[in-house]
Protein backbone atom coordinates (compact mmCIF):
# COMPACT_ATOMS: atom_id res chain seq x y z
CA UNK A 1 0.00 0.00 0.00
CA UNK A 2 1.34 3.40 -0.95
CA UNK A 3 1.12 6.11 1.70
CA UNK A 4 0.63 9.59 0.31
CA UNK A 5 2.00 12.32 2.53
CA UNK A 6 0.05 15.56 2.33
CA UNK A 7 1.74 18.92 2.55
CA UNK A 8 0.56 21.40 5.23
CA UNK A 9 -1.05 23.45 2.47
CA UNK A 10 -3.01 20.47 1.15
CA UNK A 11 -4.10 19.48 4.66
CA UNK A 12 -5.33 23.00 5.28
CA UNK A 13 -7.38 22.91 2.06
CA UNK A 14 -8.98 19.59 3.02
CA UNK A 15 -9.89 20.89 6.46
CA UNK A 16 -11.49 23.99 4.94
CA UNK A 17 -13.48 21.82 2.52
CA UNK A 18 -14.75 19.61 5.36
CA UNK A 19 -15.73 22.63 7.42
CA UNK A 20 -17.68 24.00 4.45
CA UNK A 21 -19.85 20.87 4.53
CA UNK A 22 -20.85 21.29 8.16
CA UNK A 23 -23.80 23.70 7.59
CA UNK A 24 -25.36 21.26 5.10
CA UNK A 25 -24.88 18.41 7.55
CA UNK A 26 -26.54 20.40 10.32
CA UNK A 27 -29.45 21.39 8.05
CA UNK A 28 -30.01 17.78 6.99
CA UNK A 29 -30.34 16.55 10.58
CA UNK A 30 -33.48 17.33 12.58
CA UNK A 31 -33.13 18.33 16.22
CA UNK A 32 -33.41 15.38 18.65
CA UNK A 33 -36.94 14.51 19.78
CA UNK A 34 -37.99 13.01 23.11
CA UNK A 35 -38.39 9.24 22.95
CA UNK A 36 -41.81 8.23 21.68
CA UNK A 37 -42.69 11.68 20.30
CA UNK A 38 -44.02 11.63 16.76
CA UNK A 39 -42.23 13.39 13.94
CA UNK A 40 -43.88 16.72 13.04
CA UNK A 41 -43.93 16.97 9.25
CA UNK A 42 -44.91 20.21 7.54
CA UNK A 43 -46.45 20.36 4.05
CA UNK A 44 -46.69 23.45 1.86
CA UNK A 45 -49.39 22.32 -0.59
CA UNK A 46 -52.56 20.22 -0.46
CA UNK A 47 -51.17 17.34 -2.57
CA UNK A 48 -48.14 17.06 -0.30
CA UNK A 49 -50.36 16.92 2.75
CA UNK A 50 -52.23 14.00 1.13
CA UNK A 51 -48.99 12.29 0.12
CA UNK A 52 -47.44 12.55 3.57
CA UNK A 53 -50.64 11.62 5.42
CA UNK A 54 -50.90 8.40 3.43
CA UNK A 55 -47.20 7.62 3.85
CA UNK A 56 -47.00 8.06 7.62
CA UNK A 57 -50.48 6.97 8.73
CA UNK A 58 -50.66 7.41 12.50
CA UNK A 59 -46.89 7.21 13.03
CA UNK A 60 -46.24 10.94 12.52
CA UNK A 61 -48.10 14.24 12.64
CA UNK A 62 -48.73 16.14 9.39
CA UNK A 63 -49.05 19.92 9.71
CA UNK A 64 -50.09 22.26 6.86
CA UNK A 65 -47.79 25.26 6.72
CA UNK A 66 -50.53 27.66 5.57
CA UNK A 67 -54.34 27.78 5.83
CA UNK A 68 -56.35 25.57 3.49
CA UNK A 69 -58.28 28.43 1.90
CA UNK A 70 -55.15 30.46 1.06
CA UNK A 71 -54.21 31.04 -2.57
CA UNK A 72 -50.75 29.46 -2.96
CA UNK A 73 -50.13 31.29 -6.23
CA UNK A 74 -49.75 34.72 -4.63
CA UNK A 75 -49.40 33.95 -0.95
CA UNK A 76 -47.95 36.37 1.58
CA UNK A 77 -46.56 34.77 4.79
CA UNK A 78 -48.53 35.35 8.00
CA UNK A 79 -47.39 35.34 11.67
CA UNK A 80 -49.21 32.04 12.32
CA UNK A 81 -47.22 30.38 9.53
CA UNK A 82 -43.97 31.43 11.17
CA UNK A 83 -45.13 30.07 14.53
CA UNK A 84 -45.97 26.71 12.91
CA UNK A 85 -42.58 26.54 11.23
CA UNK A 86 -40.81 26.83 14.60
CA UNK A 87 -42.42 23.55 15.74
CA UNK A 88 -41.66 21.38 12.68
CA UNK A 89 -39.09 18.61 12.46
CA UNK A 90 -39.10 18.59 8.65
CA UNK A 91 -40.89 20.40 5.81
CA UNK A 92 -41.98 18.95 2.45
CA UNK A 93 -41.74 21.54 -0.34
CA UNK A 94 -42.36 21.82 -4.05
CA UNK A 95 -39.22 23.90 -4.28
CA UNK A 96 -39.35 24.69 -8.01
CA UNK A 97 -41.62 27.71 -8.12
CA UNK A 98 -44.99 26.91 -6.56
CA UNK A 99 -44.22 27.63 -2.89
CA UNK A 100 -41.40 30.18 -2.79
CA UNK A 101 -43.16 31.81 0.17
CA UNK A 102 -42.28 28.73 2.24
CA UNK A 103 -38.61 29.70 2.21
CA UNK A 104 -39.50 33.17 3.48
CA UNK A 105 -41.46 31.56 6.33
CA UNK A 106 -38.60 29.24 7.23
CA UNK A 107 -36.14 32.14 7.23
CA UNK A 108 -38.43 34.36 9.33
CA UNK A 109 -38.83 31.50 11.83
CA UNK A 110 -35.05 31.32 12.25
CA UNK A 111 -35.04 27.75 10.92
CA UNK A 112 -33.02 28.19 7.71
CA UNK A 113 -30.07 26.24 9.08
CA UNK A 114 -31.93 23.74 11.29
CA UNK A 115 -35.11 22.68 9.49
CA UNK A 116 -34.59 19.79 7.04
CA UNK A 117 -36.39 20.27 3.74
CA UNK A 118 -37.68 17.42 1.59
CA UNK A 119 -37.75 18.56 -2.04
CA UNK A 120 -40.55 16.41 -3.40
CA UNK A 121 -39.46 16.91 -7.02
CA UNK A 122 -35.91 15.67 -6.57
CA UNK A 123 -36.65 12.53 -8.61
CA UNK A 124 -39.10 13.99 -11.15
CA UNK A 125 -38.21 14.56 -14.81
CA UNK A 126 -39.09 18.24 -15.07
CA UNK A 127 -40.43 19.99 -18.16
CA UNK A 128 -40.45 23.69 -19.11
CA UNK A 129 -43.53 25.87 -18.94
CA UNK A 130 -45.40 25.89 -22.23
CA UNK A 131 -46.64 29.07 -23.85
CA UNK A 132 -43.89 31.47 -22.78
CA UNK A 133 -44.06 34.35 -25.29
CA UNK A 134 -40.28 34.66 -25.38
CA UNK A 135 -39.61 30.94 -25.58
CA UNK A 136 -37.93 30.99 -22.15
CA UNK A 137 -37.20 27.59 -20.60
CA UNK A 138 -38.73 28.10 -17.16
CA UNK A 139 -39.30 24.95 -15.07
CA UNK A 140 -42.95 23.97 -14.75
CA UNK A 141 -43.69 23.50 -11.03
CA UNK A 142 -47.11 21.80 -11.40
CA UNK A 143 -45.77 18.27 -11.03
CA UNK A 144 -48.52 17.33 -8.58
CA UNK A 145 -51.25 17.68 -11.25
CA UNK A 146 -50.29 14.27 -12.57
CA UNK A 147 -50.33 10.63 -11.54
CA UNK A 148 -46.90 9.59 -12.79
CA UNK A 149 -45.06 12.52 -11.22
CA UNK A 150 -47.17 12.18 -8.06
CA UNK A 151 -46.00 8.60 -7.56
CA UNK A 152 -42.37 9.67 -8.07
CA UNK A 153 -42.83 12.35 -5.41
CA UNK A 154 -44.47 9.91 -2.99
CA UNK A 155 -41.45 7.62 -3.20
CA UNK A 156 -38.97 10.51 -2.87
CA UNK A 157 -40.76 11.79 0.24
CA UNK A 158 -40.86 8.25 1.65
CA UNK A 159 -37.14 7.76 1.12
CA UNK A 160 -36.23 11.01 2.86
CA UNK A 161 -38.64 10.44 5.76
CA UNK A 162 -37.12 7.00 6.23
CA UNK A 163 -33.71 8.62 6.60
CA UNK A 164 -35.01 11.10 9.17
CA UNK A 165 -37.14 8.56 11.05
CA UNK A 166 -35.47 5.15 10.58
CA UNK A 167 -37.59 3.46 13.28
CA UNK A 168 -40.65 3.91 11.06
CA UNK A 169 -38.98 3.63 7.64
CA UNK A 170 -40.33 0.14 6.89
CA UNK A 171 -43.91 1.19 7.73
CA UNK A 172 -43.56 4.29 5.57
CA UNK A 173 -42.44 2.16 2.61
CA UNK A 174 -45.37 -0.24 3.00
CA UNK A 175 -47.84 2.61 3.16
CA UNK A 176 -46.26 4.34 0.16
CA UNK A 177 -46.49 1.19 -1.96
CA UNK A 178 -50.18 0.81 -1.14
CA UNK A 179 -50.89 4.48 -1.84
CA UNK A 180 -48.95 4.44 -5.11
CA UNK A 181 -50.96 1.39 -6.13
CA UNK A 182 -54.20 3.34 -5.73
CA UNK A 183 -52.86 6.22 -7.82
CA UNK A 184 -51.75 3.77 -10.52
CA UNK A 185 -55.26 2.33 -10.54
CA UNK A 186 -56.66 5.81 -11.26
CA UNK A 187 -54.30 6.14 -14.22
CA UNK A 188 -55.05 2.63 -15.46
CA UNK A 189 -58.79 3.33 -15.55
CA UNK A 190 -58.27 6.25 -17.92
CA UNK A 191 -55.70 4.34 -19.98
CA UNK A 192 -58.27 1.57 -20.46
CA UNK A 193 -60.85 4.11 -21.52
CA UNK A 194 -58.45 5.54 -24.11
CA UNK A 195 -57.39 2.10 -25.37
CA UNK A 196 -57.94 1.80 -29.09
CA UNK A 197 -58.55 5.53 -29.55
CA UNK A 198 -56.48 7.56 -31.99
CA UNK A 199 -55.53 10.59 -29.88
CA UNK A 200 -53.04 12.02 -32.36
CA UNK A 201 -55.56 14.57 -33.63
CA UNK A 202 -56.67 15.75 -30.19
CA UNK A 203 -55.92 19.44 -29.70
CA UNK A 204 -56.68 21.59 -26.68
CA UNK A 205 -55.88 24.97 -25.19
CA UNK A 206 -55.28 25.73 -21.51
CA UNK A 207 -55.58 28.91 -19.50
CA UNK A 208 -52.04 28.32 -18.21
CA UNK A 209 -49.38 25.61 -18.20
CA UNK A 210 -50.54 23.91 -15.01
CA UNK A 211 -51.72 20.76 -16.79
CA UNK A 212 -48.69 19.97 -18.94
CA UNK A 213 -47.54 17.00 -16.84
CA UNK A 214 -51.04 15.54 -16.92
CA UNK A 215 -51.36 15.98 -20.69
CA UNK A 216 -47.88 14.60 -21.27
CA UNK A 217 -48.50 11.34 -19.44
CA UNK A 218 -51.55 10.59 -21.62
CA UNK A 219 -49.96 11.77 -24.86
CA UNK A 220 -52.33 14.71 -25.37
CA UNK A 221 -51.16 17.79 -27.26
CA UNK A 222 -51.65 21.37 -26.03
CA UNK A 223 -51.93 23.78 -28.96
CA UNK A 224 -52.16 27.07 -27.05
CA UNK A 225 -51.66 28.49 -23.56
CA UNK A 226 -53.52 31.68 -22.66
CA UNK A 227 -51.42 33.10 -19.81
CA UNK A 228 -47.72 33.75 -20.49
CA UNK A 229 -47.13 33.00 -16.79
CA UNK A 230 -49.52 31.58 -14.19
CA UNK A 231 -51.55 34.49 -12.85
CA UNK A 232 -50.15 36.94 -15.43
CA UNK A 233 -52.80 38.21 -17.84
CA UNK A 234 -51.80 38.26 -21.51
CA UNK A 235 -51.52 41.54 -23.38
CA UNK A 236 -54.17 42.34 -25.99
CA UNK A 237 -51.69 41.33 -28.68
CA UNK A 238 -50.84 38.04 -26.98
CA UNK A 239 -54.53 37.24 -26.49
CA UNK A 240 -55.28 37.96 -30.14
CA UNK A 241 -52.41 35.70 -31.17
CA UNK A 242 -53.70 32.91 -28.93
CA UNK A 243 -57.21 33.18 -30.34
CA UNK A 244 -55.78 32.95 -33.85
CA UNK A 245 -53.70 29.89 -32.88
CA UNK A 246 -56.78 28.17 -31.42
CA UNK A 247 -58.76 28.78 -34.59
CA UNK A 248 -55.92 27.71 -36.86
CA UNK A 249 -55.36 24.44 -34.95
CA UNK A 250 -59.09 23.69 -34.90
CA UNK A 251 -59.04 23.44 -31.10
CA UNK A 252 -62.41 22.42 -29.65
CA UNK A 253 -61.51 22.16 -25.94
CA UNK A 254 -60.21 24.69 -23.41
CA UNK A 255 -59.10 23.62 -19.93
CA UNK A 256 -59.50 26.25 -17.22
CA UNK A 257 -58.61 26.13 -13.54
CA UNK A 258 -61.41 25.02 -11.22
CA UNK A 259 -60.27 27.36 -8.44
CA UNK A 260 -58.75 30.85 -8.72
CA UNK A 261 -60.01 31.27 -12.29
CA UNK A 262 -58.49 34.19 -14.17
CA UNK A 263 -61.74 35.00 -16.01
CA UNK A 264 -60.11 34.51 -19.40
CA UNK A 265 -62.01 31.35 -20.29
CA UNK A 266 -65.30 33.07 -21.16
CA UNK A 267 -63.88 35.56 -23.71
CA UNK A 268 -61.90 32.76 -25.38
CA UNK A 269 -65.01 30.59 -25.50
CA UNK A 270 -67.04 33.37 -27.11
CA UNK A 271 -64.32 34.22 -29.63
CA UNK A 272 -63.51 30.68 -30.73
CA UNK A 273 -66.48 28.44 -29.90
CA UNK A 274 -64.38 26.09 -27.74
CA UNK A 275 -66.04 24.17 -24.91
CA UNK A 276 -64.57 24.91 -21.47
CA UNK A 277 -63.69 22.08 -19.06
CA UNK A 278 -62.51 22.80 -15.50
CA UNK A 279 -59.53 21.00 -13.96
CA UNK A 280 -58.46 21.24 -10.33
CA UNK A 281 -55.00 22.26 -9.20
CA UNK A 282 -55.72 20.50 -5.92
CA UNK A 283 -54.83 23.74 -4.19
CA UNK A 284 -57.81 24.78 -2.07
CA UNK A 285 -60.17 23.65 0.66
CA UNK A 286 -59.59 21.49 3.73
CA UNK A 287 -56.41 19.45 4.01
CA UNK A 288 -57.36 15.78 3.91
CA UNK A 289 -55.57 12.51 3.27
CA UNK A 290 -57.85 11.66 0.34
CA UNK A 291 -57.95 15.09 -1.34
CA UNK A 292 -55.39 14.21 -4.01
CA UNK A 293 -57.18 10.98 -4.96
CA UNK A 294 -60.63 12.61 -4.99
CA UNK A 295 -59.65 15.60 -7.09
CA UNK A 296 -57.32 13.68 -9.39
CA UNK A 297 -60.13 11.21 -10.09
CA UNK A 298 -62.35 14.16 -11.01
CA UNK A 299 -59.59 15.56 -13.23
CA UNK A 300 -59.20 12.28 -15.07
CA UNK A 301 -62.95 11.98 -15.58
CA UNK A 302 -63.00 15.54 -16.92
CA UNK A 303 -60.10 14.74 -19.24
CA UNK A 304 -61.96 11.70 -20.58
CA UNK A 305 -65.12 13.77 -21.12
CA UNK A 306 -63.13 16.40 -23.04
CA UNK A 307 -61.58 13.76 -25.29
CA UNK A 308 -65.01 12.25 -25.93
CA UNK A 309 -66.40 15.68 -26.79
CA UNK A 310 -63.55 16.45 -29.20
CA UNK A 311 -64.24 13.25 -31.14
CA UNK A 312 -67.89 14.07 -31.88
Amino acid sequence: MTIVELSPRMLRRRCIAMLALLPAMVQATPPPRPTGQKLKIGATLHPYYSFVANIVGDRAEVIPLIAGDANPHSYQPQPDDIARATKLDVLVVNGIGHDEWAFEIVKAAGRKETLPLIHANASVALIPIGGDPNGAKVVNPHTFVSTTAAIQQVFEITRRLGELDPDNAAAYRRNALAYAGRIRELRAQLMNRFAGMDLSSFRCATTHAGYDYLMQEFGLFVSAVIEPRHGVAPTARQLAGTIEAIKKADVRVLFAEKYFSSGLAKPIEEATGVKVFALSHISGGPYTADRFEVEMRENLETLAAAVDYSRK
